[in-house]
């Protein structure tokens, strides 16, 4: 089993705490000799899910969306970056530089190509720019790969 993941960043401890747990009760409904996570490992849901992937002894699967990707996440999350992509089994890189949203949304669809199913860590609402969860979420649609919202009741973002 394939799996990956997109969602929203800049979540709140509280709803992180929701998030997590919600991706952990999904994961471990998978047998982890078996499950790849597919992550971009963004901080937030990219890397909470790799992270409970892992837990759960499955295997994770890397796309690198720009060779300046890491640069552009914020810097106390650098340290979690790197544990993940020194764990990953495969990296899959887009080949752009600059860590855009065009570079962003194409490493998005990377992911989608490698995957069975897509989780989406989603509040439904439209992107708030180009790349965004909601068109991960229409362009993995549109594919025909099947997606599983997570947005636990109680949640917001800011």
């Amino acid at each position: 089993m394939r799996w990956g993941i997109t969602g929203h960043r800049g979540l709140s401890a509280p709803v992180e705490r929701l998030i997590r747990s919600e991706l952990a009760t999904q994961v471990q409904q998978h047998d982890g000799v078996d499950l790849i996570g597919v992550s971009c490992i963004a901080d937030g849901p990219d890397a909470w899910f790799a992270e409970a992937v892992l837990e759960h002894g499955g295997r994770i699967d890397v796309v690198i969306p720009a060779e300046q990707y890491r640069d552009g996440l914020p810097e106390n999350r650098h340290s979690t970056y790197d544990k993940l992509i020194a764990q990953a089994v495969e990296v899959h890189s887009t080949g752009m530089r600059e860590s855009t949203a065009q570079a962003h949304m194409a490493g998005s669809e990377i992911l989608v190509g490698l995957v069975d199913r897509l989780v989406a860590v989603w509040d439904g609402l439209p992107a708030r720019g180009y790349g965004g969860t909601a068109d991960v979420v229409a362009y993995a649609r549109h594919m025909g790969v099947p997606v599983d919202v997570v947005w636990p009741a109680g949640a917001s973002r800011a």
